[in-house]
């Protein structure tokens, strides 16, 4: 039964992640610490005793993910079982960052650096209060892109992620994006809800972050990853580093194809999905795009011995 390892996105951080594997696995611990090194700040410190506003502040809670992800994955190595074990890997926005880490096209320290730059660049990209996202339940994707169409009426409001048969989530300019929401129960959305968060990813508002990425991408060393990464803004797989780092760039304002990169891996024969860090969003969804499929997620150490003696066996 094929594997695919997945990482986690910005929502799913909490105060507290990745604590027990850090003092169960020195080689966990040791991801903390060179995050730690790589921004001159004690993030790790955040992380396990901080403020979850500050934590989920985009610039800290970025690298504050990647972390724990790494984390989580040093112990499965340190338990046996390393990235090798899996077929693919993807994650789902930032986790991507996290996904090309795991699969070795990235250094540790990097990663943290541009998921900081990344951060703290989506961040500032649009003045606080003029852009927004809503999650639309019970659309497919074609009604949420025609119903986000119809809300712009020449302002921006994008289908941003496209996240299971049953979720899509927009993203654009605040006024846009409220009408959407009104428009989404006439047009047969289950709910439609506007989301707690900072700036409005994944849509054209993003480009100045976009110019900022690719600039800082120029100069970090992206080498081939030992297992193929399967792409947000493509959904498939892809291994050539020059193609890696035009995807990075381009994934700032692109939608996130999440939906069909675990349908595209689920027709590569990938039975099996570990979500590896903090939360079970992606697991959710997966058992909504592919009703067979076996999801397991991994955050805790608890959670690391059962993987790997499963898988072991």
């Amino acid at each position: 039964m094929s594997l695919a390892f997945l990482f986690p996105g910005q929502g799913a951080q909490t105060i507290g992640m990745g604590r027990d594997l850090a003092q169960a696995y020195p080689a966990a611990r040791a991801v903390f610490d060179e995050v730690d090194e790589a921004l001159g700040e004690k993030l790790s410190a955040l992380i396990w005793e901080g403020d979850i506003e500050q934590l989920t502040l985009t610039r800290n809670a970025q690298p504050a993910l990647m972390a724990t992800s790494l984390a989580a994955l040093r112990a499965l190595e340190a338990e046996g079982v390393g990235v090798d074990a899996a077929t693919f890997v993807a994650g789902h926005s930032l986790g991507e960052y996290s996904a090309l880490t795991a699969a070795g096209a990235f250094t540790v320290a990097d990663a943290a650096r541009l998921l900081r730059l990344r951060g703290t660049a989506m961040q500032d990209a649009v003045a606080p209060g003029d852009g927004a996202m809503a999650a639309i339940l019970g659309l497919d994707l074609d009604a949420v892109r025609k119903l986000a169409a119809d809300a712009a009426q020449g302002a921006v409001c994008e289908a941003a992620n496209d996240n299971d048969p049953a979720q899509v989530v927009i993203s654009g300019e605040k006024a846009a994006v409220e009408r959407a929401v009104e428009a989404a129960k006439g047009a047969g959305a289950k709910r439609a809800l506007m989301l707690p968060v900072s700036a409005p990813f994944h849509c054209a508002l993003m480009q100045p972050a976009a110019d900022k990425m690719a600039e800082a991408l120029k100069s970090v060393e992206i080498r081939a990853p030992r297992v193929p990464v399967v792409a947000n803004v493509t959904a498939e797989a892809v291994t050539d580093p020059a193609r890696i780092r035009e995807l990075l760039v381009e994934q700032v304002c692109s939608a996130v194809r999440w939906r069909e990169s675990v349908t595209w891996m689920a027709g590569q024969g990938v039975a099996e999905f570990w979500e590896i860090g903090a939360g079970k969003a992606l697991s959710g969804m997966v058992r909504r795009i592919e009703k067979g499929a076996v999801t397991r997620t991994i955050g805790t150490a608890e959670e690391v011995k059962a993987a790997a003696e499963a898988h072991n066996s």
